[in-house]
C-alpha cells in the first residue's frame, strides 16, 4: 500500500509540475503576443504620424506655391501698368 501511495504521490507531483510548466508557457506566449501587438500599434502610430507630417508639409508647400504665384501675378500687373504708363508718355511727346 505504501508503494502505491508513493507512486500515486509521484504521479500527482509530476502532473502538478506539468500543469505549472504549461501555465508558464501560456503566460509567456500571452506576454509575447501582447508585446508584439504593442510594437505593431506603435509602428502604426508612427506611420500615421509621419503621414500627417507629410500632409502638413505638402499643404505648406502648396500655400507657398500659391503665394509665389500671387506675387508673380502682381508683378505682371505692375509691369503691364508700367508699360501703359510709358506708352502714354510716348504718346504725349508725339
Amino acid at each position: 500500500m505504501s508503494t502505491l501511495s508513493t507512486f500515486s504521490e509521484k504521479d500527482q507531483q509530476y502532473y502538478q509540475y506539468q500543469a505549472r510548466q504549461e501555465y508558464l508557457r501560456e503566460q509567456r506566449t500571452i506576454q509575447s503576443e501582447l508585446e508584439l501587438a504593442n510594437k505593431r500599434e506603435e509602428a502604426a502610430n508612427k506611420r500615421e504620424s509621419l503621414a500627417l507630417n507629410e500632409k502638413k508639409v505638402a499643404e505648406q508647400e502648396m500655400k507657398a506655391a500659391m503665394l509665389r504665384e500671387e506675387e508673380t501675378k502682381e508683378q505682371v500687373i505692375l509691369a503691364l501698368a508700367e508699360v501703359e504708363r510709358l506708352k502714354a508718355l510716348l504718346a504725349q511727346k508725339e
